[in-house]
């Protein structure tokens, strides 16, 4: 059996219903974690989705950040919201085992903060959330089981994973402690799905709005899926669905998707 996990950061789930709509019909992910849904629990569009043959569990917040988790198998042991910080109340973290026919698998839908200005306080509650971050998934490691921690990142990993390093060196996604903070993470004993699998430079997952950065073929890649041993070791394949971006109403995110040999 083959199971997909895709992550997609959809910057505001009703505004890009029809896209969302169309995407999951189209690809039909087996889980696909969104990041950016932009809306209280309450507000999330669960009739729509939950017709497509979705369970859902969302970590809402009213305008800002928020993220779900959508599966097709039984949705169990939800955690809501990164450890290790009581005061935090961003809607950034969503944990959950997904009850699949050969058996579970954890996953998290992120959406990490993008701490610019930096230096500054955002690029300070950046670093501290990453920590945080590299110390929950140290402890899920110890389960020793199939984990895919899949998001938005906010970090590109490579000057490769940019179409112009000299236009980001500066910014708190590509900064040396942004990348040493990524890689403490990886060393662990975590894999990132696309460097595993493809590895090449230049492909993107994230185009600005900006002075047609699309068009243009000005992207970045943050958005990545991280997995413990036993998920790396049953990962097929990795795609990134490019074609989403060019939408009317299009998300500046763009799918990423994994298979797992589960």
């Amino acid at each position: 059996m083959t199971l997909t996990v895709a992550s997609w950061n959809v910057n505001s789930v009703k505004a890009r219903l029809p896209n969302v709509l169309d995407w999951l019909s189209e690809a039909k992910p087996d889980v696909a974690c969104l990041q950016e849904i932009k809306t209280v629990d309450e507000g999330f569009p669960r009739m729509e989705i939950e017709d497509l043959g979705y369970n859902i569990e969302t970590h809402g917040q009213k305008s800002y950040n928020g993220v779900a988790i959508l599966s097709k198998h039984p949705i169990e042991e939800v955690r809501c919201g990164l450890p290790g910080d009581e005061s935090d109340e961003q809607a950034r973290y969503i944990e959950a085992v997904i009850s699949a026919e050969t058996g579970p698998v954890r996953v998290a839908s992120i959406y990490l903060p993008n701490g610019n200005p930096a230096p500054g306080p955002k690029y300070d509650y950046k670093l501290a959330w990453m920590e945080r971050l590299r110390l929950h998934a140290k402890n899920l490691l110890a389960f020793e089981e199939p984990l895919i921690l899949a998001g938005d990142y906010n970090c590109i990993p490579r000057d490769s994973d940019c179409w112009d390093i000299a236009e980001w060196e500066s910014d708190a996604l590509a900064l040396p402690q942004t990348r040493a903070a990524f890689r403490a993470l990886k060393w662990l004993g975590l894999t990132e799905a696309f460097e595993q699998l493809d590895g090449r430079g230049h492909q993107y997952t994230f185009y600005d709005y900006q002075a047609g950065r699309w068009n243009k073929g000005h992207g970045i890649r943050i958005d990545h899926l991280l997995c413990s041993p036993q998920a790396a070791d049953r990962l097929e394949a990795i795609e990134i669905h490019t074609k989403t971006r060019g939408k009317e109403k299009a998300s500046d995110h763009i799918p990423i998707v994994g298979s797992f040999s589960l």
